[in-house]
């Protein structure tokens, strides 16, 4: 099992950035793909970003792509998701998701360990 601990969320206005965090331990980081998902109010969880596990390959949802930026530095053992341009609409709970399985890269579907989310809230 892996254990993931979230921080960096808050409150922002629309156009400006945030970037989360997520240490994990439990497994050799460097041996599983990362990724981050969201979940507004009412809603679905939905995926955001994935990495794999060197950090050299990346995907995106259609919805944050070219604003959004997922990295990894498996020394640190450490995820990020750096926001740039933020909507209201991405206004929600964020979640990463360490993924021990051998999905491809390009899936939407996550792992079984979760962190506990940190809330991202951005005004208009």
């Amino acid at each position: 099992q892996v254990q993931l601990v979230e921080s960096g969320g808050g409150l922002v206005q629309a156009g400006g950035s945030l970037r989360l965090s997520c240490a994990a331990s439990g497994r050799t980081f460097s041996s599983y793909a990362m990724g981050w998902f969201r979940q507004a109010p009412g809603k679905e969880r939905e995926f955001v970003a994935r990495i794999n596990w060197s950090g050299g390959s990346t995907f995106y949802a259609d919805s944050v792509k070219g604003r959004f930026t997922i990295s990894r530095d498996n020394a640190k053992n450490t995820v990020y998701l750096q926001m740039n341009s933020l909507k209201p609409e991405d206004t929600a709970v964020y979640y990463c998701n360490a993924d021990l399985s051998l999905r491809p890269l390009k899936t939407t579907v996550g792992g079984k360990s979760w962190g506990q989310g940190t809330q991202v809230t951005v005004s208009s």
